[in-house]
């Protein structure tokens, strides 16, 4: 049974890994980075740059750019080591957008210098396990995704690197935006990520408990 955590709204660049997220009713410092498009399930890592592109899908609706998304944490909850948290994408456009796919992560200690992190796409958490579903986001409205991760130090380890900052790269996506958040994974930096969904679909049963 999962027991309530405090959840810091946050952002982290992860050294190696980028992702791009906006903050949804706050607002954040941006650093600007480029990634791979992040569709395909699988672990990977990137570096920085900055573009923007601006995409139309085949039913006309654009694709969610970063500059169109603010991210922000939705809520975090806790049992036998593991750490869960739902991250909200809010479409801050006129328009409507169409999000679909894994976002990319990583995180930036307190001086902003990269950490080590490592993105596992959908891995065996029951939260992140559903399958990538391509959705459109009306204006306003948001989509989530979930995050796991362990708290518990393995092998000679007595402690995880703490990050400050949350970095989030959206799905389809070549620029990121990181916001403040605490976060200590262990297993070198191993964050489990699912893919975006809407609050309709399943996977909206697994999202942690929101803020008060």
């Amino acid at each position: 049974m999962k027991k309530r955590v405090i959840s810091l709204i946050g952002g982290v660049c992860l050294g190696g890994l980028v992702l791009a997220a906006c903050s949804s009713g706050s607002s954040t410092s941006t650093t600007v980075t480029t990634t791979t498009p992040t569709t395909a399930p699988a672990a990977t890592s990137t570096t920085a740059g900055h573009t923007t592109t601006t995409t139309t899908t085949a039913a006309g609706t654009t694709l969610c750019t970063t500059t169109n998304l603010a991210a922000s944490i939705y809520g975090s909850s806790g049992a036998a080591g593991t750490i869960e948290t739902t991250v909200a994408l809010k479409n801050t456009s006129a328009s409507n957008c169409t999000l679909g796919g894994y976002p990319g992560l990583g995180m930036t200690g307190s001086n902003g210098a990269s950490l080590t992190t490592t993105v596992v796409r959908k891995g065996s958490y029951n939260f992140t396990a559903m399958a990538p579903t391509t959705v459109i986001i009306s204006s306003g409205q948001s989509v989530y995704f979930n995050m796991g991760y362990s708290d518990v130090p393995t092998g000679s380890a007595t402690s995880c690197p703490a990050a400050a900052n949350l970095v989030i790269t959206p799905p389809n996506a070549y620029t990121s935006v990181t916001i403040p958040a605490q976060l200590a994974p262990c297993g070198n930096g191993t964050i489990v990520v699912s893919p975006v969904f809407t609050a309709a679909s399943p996977g909206a049963q697994t999202t942690a408990p929101p803020q008060s």
